[in-house]
């Protein structure tokens, strides 16, 4: 049976654990190769939740990127990107539940959250990017492809099918494809999606 709320204690343990398995301790390829295709550094809003150590965040920051923000329920992998960029502004870093969080935004990334939400919050998931984002907003990132983990605990996989039925309610889908430049650990297990709010 799934716990229905994994919260900010039960991320706490698994990262002093070392239960960080997701991490892959960079930013992973499929999204480099998508950021260097957005353009030079605009005033474009940017979400990165459940961003764990938020490598994609220091990436875009790094780039010249103003408005990144990122959201994750425990404290210490926030800290951990404080520590790593110490002029990532403060205002931006978002100890928050998700579903709490306010938009507008033009873009959020996808990178091994939903993959950590009980299945049960799926729907309101997609619900909620899409109540996030400005229309013609993007979901953009890596969607786990079949089982991934122990089954009653993260991460959660799923399929092409479910995914699809889960977002077709609010977004166009621009890209939903296995990812051709996944990280070694997880080649032929991501697919990755660009999906455009309605």
């Amino acid at each position: 049976m799934f716990q229905s709320n994994f919260d900010p204690a039960y991320w706490a343990g698994r990262y002093a654990a070392g239960q960080d398995q997701w991490d892959a301790g960079a930013i992973t390829e499929p999204l480099r190769a998508y950021f260097a295709q957005l353009g030079p550094p605009d005033a474009r809003r940017i979400l990165i939740p459940g961003a764990g150590r938020a490598y994609e965040a220091e990436y875009l920051h790094r780039g010249g990127w103003p408005n990144v923000f990122v959201a994750d329920f425990a404290a210490e992998p926030l800290h951990a990107l404080q520590q790593r960029v110490p002029d990532f502004p403060a205002e931006h870093l978002l100890q928050a539940d998700f579903f709490a969080l306010a938009g507008p935004f033009d873009l959020i990334v996808e990178q091994t959250f939903f993959c950590a939400l009980d299945p049960a919050l799926r729907s309101d998931y997609a619900r909620h990017c899409a109540e996030l984002l400005r229309p013609g907003g993007k979901l953009v990132g890596l969607l786990f492809e079949g089982k991934v983990g122990p089954g009653h605990e993260p991460p959660f996989g799923g399929t092409r099918e479910e995914y699809r039925e889960l977002f077709a309610a609010y977004f166009e889908f621009v890209h939903f494809e296995a990812a051709y430049n996944s990280i070694k650990p997880r080649q032929g297990r991501e697919l990755f999606i660009c999906l455009r709010r309605k």
